[in-house]
């Protein structure tokens, strides 16, 4: 099958630090590429793939400061996919543009398909689901899809990682560990004080954007700043994360948010570590009580869970992963959802008895 997978070009695919939606568009394009697929990603130039790849702009646009306008080089991008649709390039086009391609696409002949990686509770987004009522999509959990029931849902489909991008290793789990991006909905004070709360040590690793800048300054460094307990690492690369996950008793995810999905608790799970997360959006899809680790409601029960977590076998948890959340699994579904969209544009040919 000849299909498009076409990225943001916010960063680099996969992305050299923080970066859910590319990393994902990473090990799906290679998972399909390894099946035996003929692959074009539509990405940034700094963009590495097994596939062909088709580089908009040189590098990724969160690293460089001359773009002021992201959407105009997006904008080119869709146009340039379309214009290969006229030329049949494509049997199959992948999006993960959010509803950017909606209008466009939906006027050609390629069967195609657009994964939802956001948030879609917002009240913006009632009109534009009502609008294009019709337009396949893809959720990343059961949970996404609450605010908008009347979107074309095609199939959910939980997000993979490649089985040994991250793995155990030996380490004394002597930390609690939090890993991915400072930000109001990620409850990052939360880990804090659940942490101190258990008086073991917290290690952050995690990014501040240049929008949370002031809810760092203002909020978490004074929660860091002469509390001993606590260390923030910075961002961290995939190459760092077995080590960082391996070391910890249990990653927090005290979010604030209807989190779509949350990456690092499949990225803890891949390093056996088990799950604190608190009981919002994809969480209990994610999160097996009692088995990779455990859904609580408040701090307090944060810090219950703590106490539990001797009850949890790390190898089990490594088990649950490679049995749920691979990359080849997720790459297998997603061509599933093709084959039926593919199947579902194609001619019927009407059949004619000889009596007619």
């Amino acid at each position: 099958m000849r299909i498009a997978q076409v990225a943001p070009l916010t960063e680099a695919v996969p992305p050299k630090l923080y970066g859910g939606t590319e990393r994902v568009v990473h090990w799906l394009t290679e998972e399909l590429v390894a099946l035996g697929h003929d692959v074009t990603l539509f990405a940034s130039g700094d963009s590495r793939t097994a596939g062909k790849l088709e580089a908009i702009w040189p590098k990724a646009l969160r690293l460089d400061g001359a773009v002021r306008d992201p959407n105009a080089l997006h904008m080119v991008m869709l146009e340039l996919v379309r214009r290969k649709c006229d030329d049949e390039e494509f049997d199959f086009l992948h999006f993960h543009l959010d509803y950017y391609p909606f209008s466009l696409f939906y006027r050609q002949p390629t069967p195609f398909l657009t994964t939802l990686h956001g948030r879609l509770d917002l009240p913006e987004h009632q009109p534009v689901f009502d609008t294009f009522s019709k337009v396949p999509v893809i959720s990343i959990s059961n949970a996404q899809r609450r605010p908008v029931p009347q979107a074309n849902w095609i199939a959910t489909i939980h997000h993979g990682l490649p089985e040994k991008l991250l793995t155990p290793k030996p380490a004394k789990q002597n930390y609690l560990g939090v890993l991915g991006r400072i930000a109001p909905e990620k409850g990052i004070d939360r880990a804090i004080r659940i942490a101190t709360r258990c008086g073991i040590p917290l290690k952050i690793a995690a990014k501040v954007d240049r929008a949370d800048q002031e809810y760092y300054d203002e909020v978490i460094c004074p929660l860091i700043t002469g509390n001993p307990l606590v260390e923030y690492i910075g961002e961290i690369s995939d190459n760092e994360k077995s080590d960082f996950l391996s070391g910890a008793i249990a990653l927090l995810v005290p979010i604030d948010w209807p989190e779509p999905f949350g990456l690092v608790m499949i990225e803890s799970m891949a390093c056996g570590t088990p799950v604190i997360a608190y009981n919002r959006g994809s969480v209990p899809e994610i999160v097996e009580e009692g088995v990779t680790g455990f859904i609580v409601e408040d701090e307090t029960s944060a810090v219950a869970a703590v106490d539990r977590l001797r009850l949890l076998d790390r190898r089990a948890i490594r088990k649950q992963f490679e049995a749920r959340f691979t990359a080849r699994r997720m790459a297998l579904d997603y061509l599933a959802a093709y084959r039926s969209l593919t199947e579902a544009a194609e001619p019927r040919i009407k059949l004619v008895s000889s009596a007619e």
